[in-house]
């Protein structure tokens, strides 16, 4: 359990414990838009949408691309499973680029094919909202 003045945020993906650190504030990229958490936050599940994951310790704030996936928050600690987590100094325009044509080329005739072919975009969206931030 975190101490009374920071959260704990623990963020997995199905190969590894990507991260376990303290934070003062994060900022979670929700399917419907961000959310901040800090102390004392209420306990919430939410859906994760991809984006820009934001963990804040002091002066520095520890950016990360994330996909799809799920978050809890409860007793001081957020827990972020996620399919990818990508240092954000890792994330660039050109992988945005290549992600967005990959998802244009998917096929998009049925019902599937068009909620796949949707995340893909979103998933390039978020890839490129980063690659942005990095200047």
């Amino acid at each position: 359990m975190a101490d009374i003045n920071t959260l704990r945020v623990i963020v997995v993906t199905p190969e590894r414990a990507e991260l376990d650190t303290p934070a003062e504030f994060v900022v979670l990229p929700l399917f419907d838009g961000e959310r901040g958490i800090q102390r004392g936050h209420s306990a919430f599940v939410g859906q994760l949408g991809a984006g820009e994951l934001r963990i804040t310790t002091g002066t520095e704030t520890r950016r990360y691309f994330v996909d799809t996936g799920f978050v809890q928050v409860a007793g001081g600690t957020v827990n972020v499973l996620t399919a990818k987590a990508v240092p954000a100094d890792k994330v660039t325009a050109d992988a945005a680029t290549a992600a967005r044509a990959a998802a244009d080329a998917l096929p998009g005739v049925t019902t599937v094919e068009r909620e796949t072919r949707a995340k893909a975009v979103a998933r390039a969206q978020g890839l490129a909202a980063v690659a942005r931030r990095n200047g």
